[in-house]
């Protein structure tokens, strides 16, 4: 390599981390209200993003590849250390999920913490596994600098085949999730696949199983194909999260 070359990457890169540090400024802990979203590919975002969703979302930070918070826009899963490739990562339900937040809380920073892996089956997000490790370390990280206030889960597609022993098994992750993030109420909103899936029973049942969850349902909305909602479905998905943590968090 060059020496102009490298000098442009580490210019580059210098400017990214000293924009993402601009990014935070001054936000006190207590006032960077830090979401959790993981999950499989819906979570990490498989519709299309328009000229609209393209552009930065206000009032909304991304923790990036430097573990820095930086100005949130779509692809929002594209640092997350167990995605596949970034082509793949397009429209998910955080955009909407921090919109919505934002207009129930003007003066309030969101940071968004995005980790999820397409493809993914619970097992795979179970205690100790790496995907669990990996989501417990960015959080982590992300509550050095803002307040954690829940998590967003969208993940069940990969499961659909045998919806009876779901439940447990999400029931173990949110427990865990608590008791690792040292937070016994974090909340923590599950969303359901697309509608007429048996296992979005399954998941229906979790506010009545574990305290201080909710449920963002899957009623109405439209996928792609098989399993990919739709961008219109997708903003909807969004604000049903947001809805449902808004709900919790007046309890």
């Amino acid at each position: 390599m060059k020496p102009l070359q490298l000098i442009t990457i580490v210019f580059f890169v210098f400017v990214l981390s000293a924009n993402a540090r601009t990014a935070a400024g001054d936000i006190a802990r207590k006032d960077l209200h830090v979401y959790l979203l993981i999950g499989q590919s819906n979570m990490a975002g498989r519709a299309p993003i328009d000229d609209t969703a393209a552009k930065e979302i206000e009032g909304c930070l991304l923790l990036n590849a430097f573990n820095e918070w930086e100005r949130a826009r779509n692809p929002l899963n594209r640092y997350s250390t167990i995605r596949k490739s970034l082509s793949m990562q397009k429209l998910n339900p955080g955009y909407s999920f921090a919109r919505a937040m934002k207009k129930a809380n003007p003066k309030t920073t969101f940071g968004l913490v995005v980790n999820a892996r397409g493809g993914s089956k619970i097992e795979q997000w179970a205690p100790e596994t790496p995907f669990y490790k990996a989501i417990v370390k960015r959080a982590q990280i992300a509550q050095k600098t803002g307040t954690l206030k829940g998590v967003l889960w969208h993940q069940g597609e990969s499961n659909s085949g045998d919806p009876g022993s779901y439940l447990p098994k999400l029931k173990a992750l949110v427990e865990e999730l608590r008791k690792d993030l040292k937070d016994p109420d974090l909340l923590f909103v599950a969303g359901q696949i697309k509608e007429g899936e048996k296992i979005n029973q399954e998941i229906a049942k979790l506010p009545g199983s574990v305290p201080r969850t909710g449920v963002a349902i899957a009623k109405g909305l439209k996928t792609m194909d098989r399993w990919h909602f739709d961008a219109e479905s997708m903003i909807k998905l969004g604000e049903r999260y947001a809805e449902e943590m808004l709900n919790l968090q007046k309890k």
